[in-house]
């Protein structure tokens, strides 16, 4: 979807439902694009409200046709699988656009995450950008993974930012009233539209990587009962939830591996072997 201004100015790239069941990013645009008066813009807002069709109407996670996970995919490949074939065309026909992107993601039906908006701390305008959006939890990465969108947006030289929230397949009031306000302080910032940003003072500053792939995974499977909560501060060794079989018997315990804050947990207690548990970060200083 492209809402192009009557003057020239900046592109806004955003994109959402990047997984199929993570619903608040596209609520937000759909609004968005409602919202906005090309008469009054300076440039333009380019937006793929739900990226990964498939999987959207599937409501998972992964693309049903492929099973792949577009989040680990990109660049892609033009004659690919169906998901590598969508990442390559996000990759050459809407990232080079942009002059800031951002990547709207929850935590889905499976995992529970805070609000929150992240950037790559090597950008200084990502990390102006991550101020301007008005989140009450900032989290900068040292490192991104490769695959994502974002890690693409890095090799391109496009700075970018991207969203967590609660997730549980809803999409609750608080999480949506901050992409609102997020979303239009962008285009603010980028002089898209008129007026000053709405600016928050973060609550937490988090630093550290944000690739749940390396938090703490199920050995089997089983139900979890986790003992902490979202943004807990928890030191080594501590326990942070166990797992049980059908029966109640306990089958494993899972403490922090350090010091830090809980930015994941695995809200569904149902798990497989090999899920994302709990994911550990710093206090930035």
């Amino acid at each position: 979807m492209l809402i192009r201004g009557a003057r020239e100015g900046k592109v806004l790239v955003a994109s959402a439902g990047v997984h199929g069941d993570e619903y608040e990013g596209v609520r937000a645009l759909f609004e968005l694009t409602t919202w906005l008066d090309p008469a009054r813009m300076s440039g333009d807002l380019l937006c793929v409200p739900v990226a990964n069709p498939e999987a959207f109407w599937a409501m998972s996670r992964t693309n049903p046709v492929d099973g792949a996970n577009l989040a680990r995919a990109f660049p892609g490949r033009v004659e690919g699988t169906l998901t590598e074939a969508i990442a390559h065309t996000i990759s050459t026909a809407i990232l080079p656009h942009a002059d800031l992107y951002i990547d709207l993601h929850s935590a889905g039906v499976r995992y529970e995450m805070p609000a929150l908006i992240g950037y790559y701390t090597s950008m200084p305008a990502a990390a102006e950008a991550a101020r301007v959006f008005g989140a009450e939890v900032i989290w900068g990465h040292p490192v991104v993974a490769d695959g994502r969108t974002v890690s693409r947006a890095t090799e391109l030289g496009v700075p970018w930012l991207y969203t967590e929230m609660r997730g549980a397949g809803r999409v609750h009031a608080d999480d949506l009233a901050m992409l609102r306000r997020g979303l239009r302080n962008l285009l603010r910032h980028l002089r898209i539209i008129e007026g000053e940003p709405e600016i928050v003072t973060p609550r937490w500053r988090l630093h550290g990587d944000g690739n749940i792939d390396k938090g703490l995974l199920s050995g089997k499977r089983g139900f979890l009962i986790p003992l902490v909560e979202l943004l807990d501060t928890v030191k080594q060794d501590q326990l942070l939830g166990s797992l049980h079989a059908i029966d109640g018997t306990k089958i494993e315990d899972y403490r922090a591996p350090c010091d830090g804050v809980v930015v994941l947990i695995h809200a569904c207690p149902l798990v497989q072997p090999g899920e994302p548990l709990f994911l550990l970060t710093e206090v930035h200083e």
